[in-house]
């Protein structure tokens, strides 16, 4: 009775945040034009109008955990020719991509790197008020360490709304590869260094993903790059042709940039959110979402009307979170309740954690990873 009670008060909880921060974004979106993004026509496709076009010939390798991923970031700067950028949340100069007899710092790497090829690092700022981390002060820190004595280029962009951060994750190499995902090169609230075993360590372990793009595509991440370095840096950089095809997938690159934050996109950006509407929308069996907060009424609102509705019998959502995410723990209560109010004991809606273990012993874990995953059709 007590765990009814519960799930009734996070249902209510969260219909009240849905429609509260549902009614504000569509309000914004209309404002700016941006309406179709939020609401895109039922038109059967998966591909986001509002962004770059999806592109042919490309490859796409799914990195599992910072064991898996990190070490091939290393692999590819340490054959890189022409020039590496980065762009991050945050970095840790002494971070090791590896971990082995031959590990280097990253600043060392990066900076034996940058006498031969340009190096460019893009950070964000950091925190303008001391509610979260990292600070402003700490990041101007980081950058010193990262350019002193070395030949490293590391911009801090500011460009930001109130309480809001850069949480893009970007290692561009020669403009032929590109890694983007969840993992930042920092071991600052945890080491992103761990296995899918996730022993338990002495310090918050850490689950989390990558991607390796090659192919046309890459252009767009590199272009995105560049048009942020501009504005943080003031140094306009040479346009990135498209790689030659790679492979047999079809990719599109979306982001989220909200309005008046940038001249180059001055009414914003919010493909991500249409990309995931889009494809949400199409499921016949299986929604998967991994994610370190959930918090989107427009996501949770969908996935309530498939729940209601299923489209078949077999159809599941399933929702990996943390356990105890770093915030808004509330807000994302509040959304699960919706969906279990949703479900109403059919058991098509799983939310679930995983945790660090080593024997009988079990330890905390975060869960870090943006993932979502629509039938066999949508990555």
């Amino acid at each position: 009775m007590a765990r009814g009670l519960v799930e009734r008060v996070d249902g209510w909880a969260g219909q009240g945040i849905e429609a509260t921060i549902g009614a504000h974004h569509r309000r914004r979106l209309r404002r700016i034009g941006y309406l179709y993004q939020l609401e895109p026509p039922a038109d059967g496709s998966l591909w986001a109008a509002g962004a770059s076009p999806p592109r042919e010939g490309c490859a796409l390798e799914v990195l599992i955990d910072g064991a898996e991923a990190l070490p091939r970031i290393a692999e590819a700067l340490g054959q890189a020719r022409s020039h590496v950028h980065i762009a991050g949340w945050h970095i840790t100069p002494d971070f090791g991509l590896t971990r082995d007899e031959g590990a280097s710092r990253l600043r060392d790497l990066l900076g034996e790197l940058a006498e031969r090829m340009e190096v460019r690092v893009l950070l964000w700022g950091g925190a303008p008020v001391p509610v979260f981390t990292p600070a402003r002060a700490a990041v101007r820190r980081v950058r010193e360490e990262l350019i002193r004595g070395t030949r490293v280029q590391c911009a801090l962009d500011s460009h930001e709304r109130p309480m809001h951060c850069h949480h893009e994750k970007l290692v561009i190499i020669d403009g032929e590869l590109a890694f983007v995902g969840g993992i930042d090169l920092t071991s600052l609230g945890g080491d992103r260094f761990d296995t899918p075993d996730h022993p338990m360590r002495s310090r918050l372990g850490w689950h989390d993903a990558a991607s390796l793009l090659r192919g046309p595509a890459v252009a767009d991440v590199a272009a995105h790059f560049a048009a942020r370095w501009h504005e943080a840096a003031g140094e306009r950089l040479d346009s990135t042709p498209p790689p030659a095809p790679a492979g047999e997938l079809k990719i599109q690159v979306v982001r989220s940039v909200p309005e008046k934050i940038y001249e180059f996109l001055p009414d914003g950006e919010f493909s991500i959110l249409e990309a995931y509407t889009r494809a949400l929308r199409s499921a016949r069996k299986l929604i998967y979402l991994e994610s370190q907060f959930l918090w989107s009424a427009q996501v949770v609102e969908i996935l309530a009307n498939k729940l209601r509705e299923p489209p078949s019998e077999d159809f599941r959502v399933v929702v990996l979170l943390p356990a105890r995410p770093n915030n808004g723990a509330d807000t994302t209560r509040g959304q699960l309740g919706v969906l279990a109010r949703a479900d109403d004991g059919a058991g098509r809606f799983l939310a679930t954690t995983i945790s660090a273990r080593s024997g009988g012993l079990s330890g905390p874990l975060y869960v870090h990873a943006k993932i979502g995953i629509v039938d066999d059709v949508w990555l």
